[in-house]
């Protein structure tokens, strides 16, 4: 039997209905995100321009930042939503990845420009005024962040939408900035100890610029796909339990990538010698179908390449030639 590519493009969607509920969902919780970041803006400059405090500030600053990157988020997602075409075959996915690392970069100007102005202050003795009215705004925007930036990240991780997921934690880094400049003026209210305004922006300029680190990272992974070994382990798994069921002889290069709510993944599957090309299909299809039910709420292409178990192969194109995933850490 002579080798034979079977690429299974036809059953690889989830259902007609589940990715449509999906891109609507996500545009919703996105349109009410982008609604929430101008809020917030307003918000919090109002705050800040009140009370001139330095930890209000870098909340403020944060939001700046935030609603710029939450523009950015927007475009992506959309952008991200659009089909495969002539130039982007595999589709536009990857800008999740290049949306994450810009909010990631914006966040990180935002912590340089609060500590930068935070140290000043302490240095120079801040100026406060009417910061109880500062406290009533900024914990009331602080406990909306917390519900919108918990819904994004539940709804992103459901639908395989990194830019909902890094939305979310952005937001939610807003709300830990709330929380603590809530506190800390609280302290210099009640205390009367003015120098402990900008010590508290400084310490949230620190908490975000732990998190700018954290979306940047997560962002270069996905650009350079790096692999993920639990998915990895699950797809390999199958193949493992087709071959002790003897519905094939073996299996090698097989390779796993996943980009945003697509998986693509590659493998080739020994055959007896004399099986049939329609048996062969038939098992090849029924061990793609049991590896597209591990990503329920994915897109899923399969291409598996069909060999005889004693086939020869190219010498310069041997069978180790490329490691397969479950190998790799």
């Amino acid at each position: 039997m002579s080798p034979h590519l079977h690429t299974s493009a036809e059953a690889q969607e989830i259902s007609a209905s589940d990715p449509e509920r999906n891109v609507a969902l996500q545009r919703q919780v996105m349109t009410l995100s982008l609604g929430v970041a101008v809020v917030m803006l307003i918000g919090k400059l109002a705050a800040w321009s009140l009370t001139g405090s330095s930890a209000i500030f870098s909340d403020a600053a944060e939001s700046v930042v935030h609603f710029a990157a939450t523009a950015m988020a927007g475009f992506s997602l959309w952008y991200a939503s659009q089909p495969p075409d002539d130039q982007h075959p595999y589709g536009h996915g990857k800008i999740a990845y290049f949306s994450s690392g810009i909010e990631g970069g914006l966040i990180l100007i935002a912590a340089v420009i609060i500590l930068i102005q935070a140290t000043l202050d302490l240095i120079e003795g801040p100026e406060v005024e009417h910061l109880g009215i500062g406290l009533a705004i900024t914990g009331a925007l602080g406990l909306i962040n917390l519900f919108l930036g918990l819904a994004l990240v539940r709804v992103g991780r459901s639908t395989n939408a990194l830019v909902l997921v890094a939305n979310g934690y952005h937001v939610l880094t807003d709300m830990w900035t709330s929380l603590g400049v809530v506190v800390g003026v609280a302290l210099v209210w009640a205390t009367g100890a003015v120098w402990l305004d900008p010590v508290v922006a400084i310490l949230m300029g620190l908490n975000i610029l732990w998190t700018s680190g954290r979306l940047i990272r997560e962002a270069f992974a996905g650009l350079m796909e790096t692999i993920d070994i639990d998915e990895t382990a699950r797809v390999m798994e199958v193949l493992d339990r087709a071959a002790a069921t003897d519905r094939i002889k073996g299996h090698h290069h097989v390779r796993h990538r996943r980009v945003n709510d697509q998986i693509w993944l590659e493998q080739h599957l020994l055959m007896e010698d004399d099986l049939s090309l329609v048996e062969a299909h038939d098992r090849a299809s029924q061990i793609e179908a049991e590896q597209r039910a591990l990503f329920p709420q994915s897109h899923v292409q399969i291409t598996s390449h069909l060999e005889p178990v004693t086939h020869d192969h190219a010498d310069d194109v041997p069978h180790d030639a490329i490691v397969d995933g479950s190998t790799l850490d």
